[in-house]
């Protein structure tokens, strides 16, 4: 898995190279500078679009995991935790147990952690909160890691309004859209909407490049 991984990653990063006719880098510098420059960049632009909207907005469309979310999405954009039902879902019951935790040990009005500091009720809500988050990722077969971090970010207490739940979901899609249009730019089939199986997964991977 992890040599189909490596094609599958230079498969996007030499397909997007053609597409803006720099395909002489490739040449020029080692496959790994080139990638890791890939990531440099790409990884900062997807970053840097969602936070362009949350400037303009003045919303919190952006957040701590979104970063591991982006990676995911350019590094492994083929495995499953990278789908966009994934993605979605995961973030969603993330956010959703994060705050279900807050309530249960009524630390919905209080200030964050780092204002507060930590004490016995806000042990409990995260660790509740990311608890039930693995549990019901599992459950519902929507793997995604970085939902683990958003549910800890809601319930130190960093995003507790209910109100601002669409608004983390609407910064999870602008990521996808980035995602997709990269990786679709470079040749690569994303989306994989859920889990195909090991041998439609493995064709897809082994595809020639």
């Amino acid at each position: 898995m992890g040599a189909r991984n490596e094609r599958l990653r230079w498969q996007l990063t030499a397909g997007v190279l053609r597409a803006l006719h720099l395909e002489s880098l490739a040449t020029r510098y080692s496959r790994k500078a080139v990638m890791a420059g890939f990531s440099l960049i790409n990884g900062g632009v997807s970053i840097a679009l969602v936070a362009f909207v949350a400037l303009v907005t003045q919303e919190a469309f952006i957040f701590p995991s979104l970063g591991a979310t982006a990676f995911i999405l350019f590094h492994v954009p083929m495995a499953e935790p990278a789908s966009p039902r994934n993605t979605l879902c995961g973030h969603f019951l993330g956010a959703v147990m994060g705050l279900l935790s807050l309530y249960v040990f009524g630390l919905q009005n209080h200030p964050s952690a780092f204002l507060e500091g930590v004490d016995g009720a806000r042990v409990g809500a995260a660790a509740l909160s990311l608890g039930l988050t693995g549990c019901l990722m599992v459950l519902f077969r929507v793997p995604h890691p970085p939902a683990g971090a958003t549910a800890l970010i809601v319930s130190l207490g960093l995003m507790p309004d209910p109100a601002q739940l669409p608004i983390l979901m609407a910064g999870v899609l602008i990521l996808l859209a980035h995602a997709f249009i990269m990786n679709r730019l470079s040749g690569i089939p994303y989306p994989l909407w859920r889990s195909r199986g090991n041998g439609a997964a493995g064709a897809a991977l082994a595809k020639p490049l």
